[in-house]
């Protein structure tokens, strides 16, 4: 045997040792799933509740499902991106909440620690999420700044050997529940002004002059499990527990949120393909003038529709497993995660509302999936950026990138950027975009842009060898989506609303 056989043979064997080793961490994660949501303590049927039972939540982690992204150094599994999605996937088949609570541990907390901490603070830091069953999460949005994050005001000075940190923090994830946060400050100058750039601080709340005070505690619509509030800032934190940029402190921060918005689809597939899964099985049971419900043509056209929208979150799973390793730089990849954030979280809002339309009134109550899932579902088109905002800067960088190409006709530039979709819909897409548009016709024209990029990757995904006509159907779907986003873009509509509308407007006073 030569010697590079034997090192293959061997990496060979490596590789299946790890993969069993996920493999066996999914099917203990999946049982006490089982547990914790159908068995013994059965909290899908009390949804209402506000938080997690600690002995709930003991159960849930007591197979340690936050080392997967632990590098392998500190005893983790190494933080492989694709095993990351299929993970937190796994979690959103059962509860959108617990998945989205392992995505901010993952993608939110452990990812940039592990990526940007110090190595004299990771090794202990790791060891609690290891042998303690910590958590952690990301402080970003303030009172005043939501969607202008950048100008915030939580502000830091320092002084021997410690960052004194000062601000207000709320609807951070997990709020009052995780033991580490990830700070983001702005560095305050001896002349009282504060610095455009952001760092980021690795708060231990249990540690002395840590403590985080939460103020209040939201009553959200929704993701019960997850605690929100409003947090008082005034800590001291050891100079090693600031995180070290590679450039600048924006450029990380970009890279972390990038990565993060890479992860919605693993968050999203779980979710949908339970949404699809109850809806196949509910209309196949339902009689509805002597036949049932999946025998109707509308709701054949709305499980469909769901089955497309399974297809296209596979696809940017697929895409998202190649490139969103911490290994990888994603701060300039701002147009590729807005498109995957964007149109996941629409069609996991959409897929919920079909559900629900599909179930009637029995959805409508608290404790049944579809009701639920309509509210666990729609606060992910606004956190990691409003959805609005996003189309409107996919909008943005195409326009930029045309007018750096010289280039105004839509389908040339396309047969650039989405080489596998442009000529399956050229005849849609032949015309010519001027700029500068209106807001309103940004965001309708980076919904169009963000479907055809959908396409291109389902294209990729059928390239890999996903079943056709899932994918047939799927490409179906999305040109009749194009072509009516198409219409609405070109569609000229500069309506603006009336103010002072009270008088003459109360019907009323014009019927006979």
């Amino acid at each position: 045997m030569t010697q590079s056989h034997q090192l293959r043979t061997d990496q060979n064997t490596d590789s299946q040792i790890e993969e069993k080793s996920f493999r066996q961490l999914l099917i203990e994660f999946k049982a006490s799933m089982k547990r914790a949501f159908h068995e013994e303590d059965k909290i899908d049927q009390f949804c209402s509740t506000r938080g997690l039972p600690p002995s709930v939540l003991k159960e849930l982690m007591s197979g340690n499902p936050l080392a997967l992204c632990i590098p392998k150094k500190y005893g983790g599994f190494g933080g492989n991106a694709k095993e990351n999605i299929a993970f937190v996937s796994a979690a959103s088949y059962e509860s959108l909440a617990l998945s989205l609570t392992l995505g901010i541990n993952n993608a939110l907390f452990i990812q940039p620690v592990s990526k940007y901490g110090q190595e004299s603070v990771k090794p202990k830091v790791f060891d609690q999420f290891l042998n303690d069953s910590c958590m952690g999460g990301l402080m970003i949005t303030e009172p005043n700044f939501g969607s202008d994050a950048l100008s915030m005001h939580t502000s830091f000075t320092e002084k021997d050997g410690f960052f004194h940190i000062r601000g207000k923090k709320h609807w951070a994830g997990l709020t009052g529940m995780a033991d580490f946060w990830l700070l983001t400050a702005r560095k305050r100058t001896e002349s009282d002004t504060l610095m455009r750039d952001i760092d980021m601080f690795i708060c231990e709340v249990n540690a002395p002059r840590q403590t985080i005070v939460v103020e209040e505690y939201f009553e959200n619509l929704g993701l019960y499990q997850i605690p929100y509030g409003r947090n008082h800032i005034d800590v001291f934190i050891p100079e090693e527990q600031k995180l070290i940029p590679r450039t600048t402190g924006i450029q990380m921060l970009l890279d972390l949120l990038h990565r993060s918005r890479f992860q919605f689809p693993g968050m999203g597939l779980g979710f949908i393909k339970r949404i699809l899964d109850e809806a196949i099985n509910h209309t196949k049971s339902r009689l509805v003038g002597n036949k049932y419900l999946f025998d109707y043509d509308q709701v054949q056209h709305r499980l469909s529709r769901l089955q497309a929208n399974f297809t296209i979150c596979s696809a940017f799973c697929l895409k998202s497993s190649e490139i969103a390793g911490v290994e990888n730089d994603l701060s300039s990849l701002g147009l590729e995660a807005n498109i995957t954030k964007s149109v996941t979280s629409d069609i996991m809002q959409e897929s919920a509302q079909s559900l629900l339309q599909l179930v009637g009134a029995k959805g409508y109550k608290l404790n049944h999936i579809a009701g639920r899932s309509v509210v666990d579902s729609r606060p992910f088109q606004i956190f990691e950026g409003s959805n609005d905002i996003l189309y409107h800067q996919i909008a943005d960088s195409v326009l930029k990138l045309m007018k750096t190409a010289k280039e105004k006709s839509v389908y040339q530039f396309l047969k650039g950027f989405t080489t596998r979709a442009a000529d399956r819909i050229k005849e849609l897409v032949s015309f010519e975009v001027e700029a500068p548009l209106v807001q309103r016709k940004l965001v309708e024209f980076g919904q169009v842009i963000s479907r055809i990029v959908s396409m291109d990757l389902v294209l990729y995904l059928e390239e890999s060898g996903f079943r056709k006509d899932l994918i047939d159907n799927t490409l179906i779907v999305l040109k009749q989506e194009i072509s009516a986003l198409l219409n609405t873009f070109q569609f000229a509509n500069n309506t603006q609303i009336v103010v002072e509308y009270d008088e003459n407007s109360f019907w009323l006073d014009f019927s006979v």
